[in-house]
This record gives structure tokens, sequence and C-alpha cells, in this order.
């Protein structure tokens, strides 16, 4: 089992410039520099963007849906680098409201799980293809309040690693916490970022 060093790419806007942060979480398998390259499709000119990057390309070793055990120590370290790369935003002068995340299928994952565990009012959240980590959901480990920040989830209707009904869950969860919630179910759709999520993405989050 493992943890993460620290190694978070910048790229985008100068903190000095930004008018908002955008934390990138890649997929199982994928890289930092892989999700980056989703800034062509986005908009996100006025943004600073900060992707980390997993140890040994992956957030914890094995399904979501595992029990949460089983993903230890890889999970909490996950869970504890995002928490930095946060308090570096927060000490760059970017407030948790100009704060935006974003993460891909394990990335996805994780970013809800982050951000359900601290909710506050942030600038949006997208999960693209994700879903609350755990076997079952422990909801004592959700609090706080989203005051109506606008979170973006999609997924095909039948993901091979995302069943429909961990999403439900979450959204339920989500919405109790004072998100805004869409949620965008494609018939069919592969377990990738379609031109249509990005475009919602833009619409919904980032314009």
């Amino acid at each position: 089992m493992y943890t993460h060093d620290k190694h978070i790419i910048q790229a985008g806007k100068l903190a000095a410039h930004a008018k908002k942060a955008v934390v990138l979480l890649h997929g199982r398998g994928s890289t930092a520099q892989g999700i980056l390259s989703l800034q062509r499709h986005l908009q996100l000119e006025d943004a600073l963007l900060l992707a980390p990057q997993a140890t040994h390309n992956s957030w914890y070793p094995y399904s979501f849906l595992a029990p949460m055990a089983d993903n230890q120590p890889a999970l909490d370290s996950a869970l504890a680098l995002v928490d930095e790369v946060v308090a570096e935003t927060i000490k760059l002068g970017i407030q948790s409201a100009n704060l935006y995340f974003l993460g891909f299928s394990q990335g996805a994952c994780l970013t809800l799980e982050y951000v359900t565990r601290h909710a506050k009012r942030y600038g949006g959240i997208v999960a693209f293809t994700g879903g609350l980590i755990g076997e079952s959901l422990i909801k004592s480990n959700y609090q706080g309040d989203f005051a109506g920040t606008p979170i973006l989830i999609t997924s095909g209707d039948e993901d091979p690693h995302v069943p429909l009904h961990r999403i439900e869950e979450s959204v339920a969860i989500l919405r109790n916490l004072g998100a805004a919630v869409t949620a965008e179910i494609y018939p069919g759709k592969p377990h990738s970022i379609s031109a249509d999520e990005t475009l919602l993405a833009n619409e919904l989050i980032f314009a």
C-alpha cells in the first residue's frame, strides 16, 4: 500500500492575475498533465490550474465501492494532498467561493469525497463519472453547508465502474448539504469525457 508524494503541476494564469483557481484530479492510470489537457475545452482563461499527480498514477488501489479500509492508507493520503492544494490556494489569496474542482472517474470520486467532507460555498464542482467513496456511505463523514454551490455530475447509464445507484445516493447527500446539483446521465456513453459534458460544464459551472 502507498501514500502520495506531493507533486503538483500548475498551469493557466499566475495566482496574482487569476480570478479563480481550479483543482483538477486525474483518473486511474492517467496523469496530472492528462487532466490539464481538458483546459482546451473549458472556459478557464482567467484561472490558476492546479493538478496534483497520484503516486503510481492511482489515488487508491481498489474500486471506489470497496470497503474504505481496503483503500487505506492511499485514500486518506489522497484526501490530505487535496487539502494541501486547497490550503495553498487560500494562502495565495483565492477565497473558497472562487475555488473550483474538477475530476474524472477515480479523480471525480476523490473530488466528491473531498468537497463533501468539507462542504462550504465553492465556485463550482464538476465530477465526470464519479460518486462518493465506500462500500456503503457513512453519512457522519459528510458535513458543512455548500450554500448553493453548483455541482455537475455526469455519467453513462451503464458505466462499468460507476453504478447509477451510487450517483443517486451521492446526489441526495450533496443536496442535503445545500448543493445545487445537476446530474446528467447519458445512454450508452463510454467511460470517457464527451464534448457534450465539457459544454455542460462550461455552461453550468465555468461560464
